[in-house]
């Protein structure tokens, strides 16, 4: 009863009501053909130990277990959580996945949302941002609509070295609505070819994301001076955070839109859910900017207060000028991210950043001093691209019988890029860890 909890009297109520003689004819208007004859191959029941035994030897065959050296990143990223987070999302007043209507009852989870806000925000070099979105990649393509609203033009360029899975999304948004999608390719440094675009007239928005898909750090100045003086949107996008924690932020580099992933700030990876869009513009595009936004303001006594400031969407206004069908945040994430940014502060942000790029570039050196190649000079942050040599595949599998998952191929994505995988390091890895690594991939 404790996984079941209807009694053979409450199931005969129900069959009473729906007019079914058993169980069997509730399922009638299924085809025979649709149908499971045979009972499922089940186990027996365990007891809460062998339960926990059987789920811990299940894991233990995937390349996700503890055991398990992972080097990929690639949008998603294992760091470290502080144990003040977790103890502080535990409670209850924290474990809401919404944004409350009610300022008069919900001051507490506003507050929490304001102070998300102001930190992300701050992090981006931004003016304002919003209660968050679903994801990095749903976050993208709402930018460019916004884009899109203020310039009142529907032709946007996207780099294609932003995620390609974000890139996807894009497609999927933007190409229904009619939109003309122009990509921009890679150049020989890894970072995006601005060359390709000879102008910027008639273009709602140009994307770029830094650090990109390979990890490089884009040219964010050449981007910002090439839409500053046109109807065109710089629109900024990110899978990783932690890197404005070392890097100047895009704001600082006149990005009208900045949008990503937050993951990174604690929240785990869980086999690719839940993510968190964060979401930052200048001030005075904030009329079209989607999602929710969270202000301070004083009540009638004149003490400090917040409420729900901005909620441009159809369940609050006409439709035709709702900004998006965006209708929650990411609430619980982003209330995680705001605890894991308080918990490190800004120099615990620096040194971690710091941290993560000293072992990806230790790693880095340690393979090209066994021979491998490096075929982008661009600095980069987290993770790098590397050429292995033909037949390298075979040694990818060997390292995953030993526990060890070196980076992601990259042909699957970019198929000129046959035999360059994607490796990624951070504060998760240690020396040790790395150079066991590098003396793997010599063998």
């Amino acid at each position: 009863m404790r996984y079941l909890p209807q009694t053979e009297e409450d199931i005969a109520e129900m069959l009473e009501v729906a007019g079914a003689a058993d169980l069997e004819g509730l399922f009638s208007s299924i085809p025979d053909a649709c149908r499971r004859r045979t009972d499922l191959n089940l186990p027996g029941p365990l007891t809460e130990w062998e339960l926990n035994d059987a789920m811990s030897s299940m894991a233990s065959a995937m390349g996700a277990c503890h055991e398990c050296k992972v080097y990929i990143g690639a949008g998603s990223y294992e760091h470290y959580i502080p144990a003040s987070v977790s103890y502080l999302l535990g409670r209850s007043e924290f474990s809401t996945s919404y944004t409350p209507y009610q300022p008069e009852i919900s001051q507490g989870t506003l507050q929490a949302v304001f102070e998300y806000q102001s930190f992300v925000a701050s992090l981006l070099g931004m003016e304002v941002a919003n209660a968050s979105l679903y994801d990095g990649a749903s976050a993208l393509a709402e930018a460019l609509l916004m884009a899109a609203r203020v310039s009142r033009l529907k032709k946007v360029a996207v780099s294609s070295l932003i995620h390609p899975f974000h890139r996807r999304v894009v497609r999927t948004y933007l190409e229904p609505a009619g939109f003309e999608i122009v990509e921009l390719p890679g150049g020989p440094d890894g970072r995006t070819d601005l060359g390709k675009l000879r102008s910027v007239e008639g273009f709602a928005a140009v994307a770029v994301q830094s650090p990109n898909f390979f990890g490089c750090i884009e040219d964010l100045a050449a981007v910002g001076n090439l839409t500053r003086d046109s109807h065109a949107l710089f629109v900024a996008s990110f899978t990783e955070p932690l890197a404005y924690g070392l890097y100047k932020s895009p704001g600082g580099f006149g990005a009208d839109i900045v949008c990503g992933e937050g993951q990174s700030f604690g929240i785990p990876q869980s086999y690719g859910g839940p993510g968190l869009g964060m979401f930052a513009s200048l001030k005075k595009h904030v009329r079209s900017m989607p999602g929710r936004l969270v202000g301070e303001t004083t009540d009638m006594d004149g003490r400090r207060g917040f409420v729900l400031t901005l909620a441009t969407r159809e369940q609050h206004i006409r439709r035709e000028k709702a900004t998006s069908n965006i209708c929650t945040n990411s609430g619980l994430c982003a209330v995680t991210s705001a605890m894991y940014m308080a918990s490190l502060g800004g120099t615990g942000l620096r040194e971690l950043a710091r941290l993560n790029y000293d072992k990806s570039e230790y790693l880095k050196k340690q393979l090209r001093g066994a021979g491998f190649a490096i075929p982008f000079a661009s600095p980069t942050f987290n993770e790098f691209v590397v050429r292995f040599p033909a037949g390298f595949e075979s040694t990818y599998e060997r390292l995953q019988e030993q526990r060890v998952v070196a980076g992601i191929p990259l042909a699957a994505y970019y198929p000129e890029l046959s035999g360059h995988y994607l490796l990624c390091v951070t504060e998760t890895k240690s020396k040790r860890d790395l150079d066991a690594l590098a003396g793997m991939l010599k063998v």
